[in-house]
């Protein structure tokens, strides 16, 4: 009978048993190993047949005396090419008894050098948190949001592994809210919540202006009510500056009605509104593109009411109202905007003493709150009086004022408004000899327009509103430059450089009022920029004045300043024609300026616009030669102008525009086998660390709307 050896650990017995095969230096020890190689080194061999060793019942004596090894020594030569585990091979292929386990698989990757090595601690003193925290504010204020998170999560946590505090939570998150990065926020919120720190107020309030501020406002408005309804179940408390922040989400990403629910928290916990909240709330009614200026007028007049005074962004936040919404039906506006004060003011004003006592019991707190709610409730009702009023009512309104206006003696065509602002106001006449001093002073016209931002105004002097179209229409129901200026000066609100560029784009074009606003600049002291300059030609560009847009440059060199990518992109506006754009092109490359996307874009639109694919053909050579990708907009561009009209037939009748529209076609299709179009980046790319950007992709292609890429 054949005998197995088996192999044990040297044990005490070593000086009693000899060694199978020695020790052979540089090699690794292995368990199972090839026949001709003998047994492990530091393993001793032992027989199981009972003529080579008696392992019981036998003469412990005869053990002791070695009778094992002499055993051992005689198989030694008859059993010489047989090795442990040889026997199994007969009976099973199966080699390895043992389960691998991904602890088993990741050493073994790193013994291959698969992965990066692990960093190793920091020696020397360690830096504090509030180092730290200092650290980060500096970056993120330098606008290196990715430094700064690469610097609390390897930095601190890993090397040093310093134990973070609140502050350093926080700031992080602000910085991650001022750009938009929802996710990596909450992340850090999460982390923060998992480590013990208790948030602050501090850290709630960039928590929302994080959602307020994503790219992807559904998502940023949900991720917002949640932590509301979290903190509601909490019992937080929260103050003024993380309402206003909670009110910039809803500004932002839903609508009035929902800052209007928000306002009334604010009221009810016994907050005092500020100019800061109702500026949120004309960012709300900016949204509405159709009724949004009505809704700003509305606003403005209760936060006067309120004793409010507005501040210098405030007053942008009209005329942006002005420049980018409409008035809505102008019945229901004559009805809400011209209604005297005293019908609405005591239902509408917030008592003071109410705002600022404190409740002291339930019953008292209770009924307060009720009488509070109750005025914000009217406040919302007169913003959305149309959807509570029947059409016949609005329908019989306009009959009476219409009715009013035929009754008064005075006729309504006043030369200072009706003829300058066609449709702006109607007001009562004036005797001839004001309005021949109104068309000698150009002041005195402007301090005669009624302003709807001043509570003093007289009812009686305005009968309606007319239809007020354009954005130099609604700047006269302001009180134009010169009024609106004036209220400024009354509110000790200073106007600056963001002011008068939004008073150029609002001006009519080729008035006095545009050409008194350099003027209005250095009266005001108001250093003038490249984008208020910008403004004006794009004015003159959008209505083809090319000359009129160019006559802007000498103005522009001569306050020391010069033109950027912006200003040449708007004068590319207004190259309709093809030697116009061509010339263009070649004065930037004279002047050593690469035309980018957005100067061709202009340029293809001008050419789409004329129906000019010679011009086409020239404006993608020239993009081919200076090698500037296609973005998603060209491409649109491109796509509907390679396009045959609907009712094309070229067999029918002569086309004169479109004879050439085979030629580009063929160009262009070749064209976009050559060009490498460029790929929208994503909104958090840059701030990404390196560590987790392949963990964010993944993650966000699963996660993302189908509207979000």
């Amino acid at each position: 009978m054949r005998s197995v050896r088996l192999l044990a650990p040297l044990g005490p017995l070593a000086s009693r048993c000899r060694w199978a095969a020695p020790e052979q230096p540089g090699k690794a020890p292995r368990l199972l190993r090839p026949p001709g190689q003998g047994p492990l080194p530091g393993w001793r061999p032992f027989s199981s047949s009972q003529a080579s060793c008696k392992l019981a019942g036998g003469d412990p004596g005869e053990r002791r005396a070695g009778s094992c090894a002499e055993a051992a020594g005689e198989e030694e030569e008859e059993d010489e090419g047989v090795e442990f585990g040889t026997l199994s091979d007969k009976f099973s292929s199966r080699k390895f008894y043992h389960k691998t386990t991904s602890r088993f698989q990741n050493l073994k990757l790193q013994e291959e050098g698969e992965e990066e090595p692990e960093r190793k601690l920091r020696r020397g003193p360690k830096n504090t948190p509030y180092w730290y925290f200092l650290k980060c504010k500096a970056l993120i204020r330098d606008d290196k949001l990715a430094e700064a998170l690469e610097l609390f999560e390897v930095q601190m946590l890993k090397e040093e592994r310093v134990w973070p505090e609140e502050s350093n939570y926080t700031v992080l998150i602000g910085g991650c809210g001022r750009v938009g990065y929802v996710k990596k926020a909450f992340r850090l919120y999460n982390d923060m919540k998992k480590r013990g720190l208790t948030p602050t107020e501090a850290t709630y309030t960039a928590l929302f202006n994080a959602c307020a501020e994503s790219p992807w406002k559904d998502s940023g408005l949900q991720s917002a009510l949640k932590l509301r309804q979290q903190l509601k179940s909490k019992n937080e408390e929260l103050n003024l500056i993380t309402y206003h922040a909670l009110l910039k989400v809803c500004a932002l990403c839903s609508g009035l009605r929902m800052c209007f629910d928000v306002l009334k928290e604010i009221v009810q916990k016994g907050h005092i509104p500020t100019a800061e909240t109702f500026s949120f709330l004309l960012m709300s009614c900016i949204k509405d593109s159709k009724n949004g200026f009505r809704y700003a007028l509305q606003v403005w007049k209760q936060m006067t009411e309120l004793g409010i005074k507005a501040n210098s962004h405030t007053y942008n936040l009209m005329l942006r109202a002005a420049r980018d919404c409409g008035i809505g039906d102008p019945v229901v506006a004559s009805e809400l905007l011209l209604r005297p004060t005293h019908e609405n003011s005591s239902q509408l004003r917030l008592a003071p003493g109410r705002q600022k006592e404190k409740v002291k019991n339930q019953k008292k707190g209770s009924e307060s709150a009720a009488a509070v709610q109750l005025d914000v409730e009217a406040m919302e009702k007169q913003l959305f009086w149309e959807s509570s009023v029947q059409p016949e009512e609005l329908i019989q309104q306009q009959n009476k004022d219409m009715n009013r206006a035929e009754t008064e003696p005075a006729a309504l065509d006043s030369p200072s408004v009706a003829r300058s602002r066609p449709g702006a106001l109607m007001r009562r006449g004036q005797n001839e000899m004001e309005q021949e001093q109104a068309r000698l002073s150009q002041k005195q016209r402007f301090c005669n327009l009624p302003n709807l931002l001043d509570a003093r105004m007289p009812d009686a002097a305005v009968v309606s509103l007319g239809t007020v179209a354009t954005p130099s229409d609604r700047l006269a129901l302001m009180g134009d430059v010169e009024g609106f200026l004036s209220k400024m000066k009354e509110d000790n609100a200073e106007p600056n450089i963001k002011t008068f560029t939004l008073l150029a784009d609002l001006v009519e074009p080729q008035s006095p009022s545009e050409s008194s606003l350099l003027a209005l600049l250095d009266e005001h002291k108001v250093k003038v920029d490249v984008t208020f300059f910008n403004t004006l030609i794009r004015k003159k560009s959008k209505q083809g004045d090319l000359e009129g847009a160019k006559s802007m440059l000498p103005a522009l060199v001569k306050r020391g300043l010069s033109p950027n990518l912006q200003t040449f992109c708007n004068l590319a506006i207004a190259c309709h024609q093809e030697k116009d754009g061509l010339q263009l092109l070649t004065d930037l490359k004279r002047s050593g300026v690469t035309p980018n996307k957005y100067i061709y874009s202009a340029l293809i639109a001008a050419a789409v616009r004329q129906l000019d694919y010679s011009y086409l053909t020239e404006i993608l050579r020239d993009m081919r030669n200076n090698e500037v990708p296609p973005n998603e907009v060209i491409i649109r561009q491109l796509e509907f102008a390679a396009q045959y009209p609907p009712k094309f037939d070229r067999y029918k009748s002569k086309n004169t525009y479109l004879e050439k529209i085979d030629g580009f076609r063929g160009y262009y299709y070749r064209w976009l086998k050559v060009m490498a179009g460029e790929e929208t980046p994503h909104p958090w790319e840059k701030y990404r660390t390196v560590k987790r950007a392949v963990d964010d992709k993944k993650e966000e292609v699963a996660e993302e709307q189908p509207g979000q890429k």
